[in-house]
């Protein structure tokens, strides 16, 4: 995608991680027709049902379905054609999983045209010494371990893949200028990063080659959800 000719307003995907419907709603609400897209994880999903993601979808909202699948094939496959009938824009799908479930996920796909695969590669609350415990010791650092990941993800036909800010920039020159590249782990600039153990400011992630930026609590937690978001927007302006 061309980085240059996309507005900021639709690079930010607002997570809303809510163990409950109600509040979810409540920020979508309170932020209106300043937010387009919504990130929907397996907490809420859990909590709320699919009704919600059918509500933000007639709101002509975006939904980020950030499933994280990580089953046998078959399974992967019913998953995001679940999400496709959704009309969910984006779901995720482990790419440590291999070739075999990410292209399942992508063939399954191919029945929904707007809705796009993204290989998750090394979540964002992990370092090295995570990959080591789990028995990933070959890589010498996380960003190799992403970038090998991305590989994989693109060679499955997967249309992006999910990674930290820090490595937006590696990515971009491994994937080129079509794929999708989503970075969770942004806050602004004095803002707690939260769990994420390899952050970064919505400008950085974008310059670095991101093409959308997930921001959470900064957002959604804010006094006034909305104010919080145009700063999000405002640091991603030329």
């Amino acid at each position: 995608m061309n980085n240059d000719a996309v507005e900021p307003t639709d690079r930010i995907i607002v997570a809303l991680d809510f163990d409950n419907r109600r509040a979810a709603d409540e920020v979508v609400d309170r932020l209106g027709e300043e937010c387009r897209f919504y990130k929907v994880g397996i907490e809420l999903l859990t909590a709320a049902g699919p009704g919600l993601i059918e509500h933000l979808v007639a709101k002509g909202k975006e939904v980020f379905l950030d499933l994280k699948l990580f089953e046998i094939p078959n399974s992967v496959a019913g998953a995001v054609r679940a999400a496709g009938a959704l009309g969910v824009s984006m779901v995720t799908v482990h790419s440590m999983g291999g070739t075999g479930i990410m292209s399942a996920a992508v063939e399954a796909a191919r029945d929904f045209p707007r809705l796009r695969v993204l290989g998750l590669t090394v979540v964002t609350s992990m370092t090295r010494s995570d990959l080591a415990d789990i028995g990933v010791t070959d890589p010498t650092s996380t960003e190799e371990q992403v970038l090998r990941l991305a590989r994989l993800a693109e060679g499955a036909g997967c249309h992006g893949v999910v990674a930290s800010p820090q490595e937006a920039g590696p990515l971009r020159g491994v994937l080129g200028a079509g794929a999708l590249i989503v970075t969770p782990g942004v806050a602004l600039p004095g803002e707690s990063p939260g769990e994420h153990a390899r952050p970064g400011t919505p400008r950085a992630a974008v310059a670095a080659g991101a093409s959308h930026v997930v921001v959470g609590r900064g957002v959604t937690r804010a006094a006034d959800p909305a104010a919080a978001f145009r700063l999000v927007r405002t640091d991603l302006e030329p």
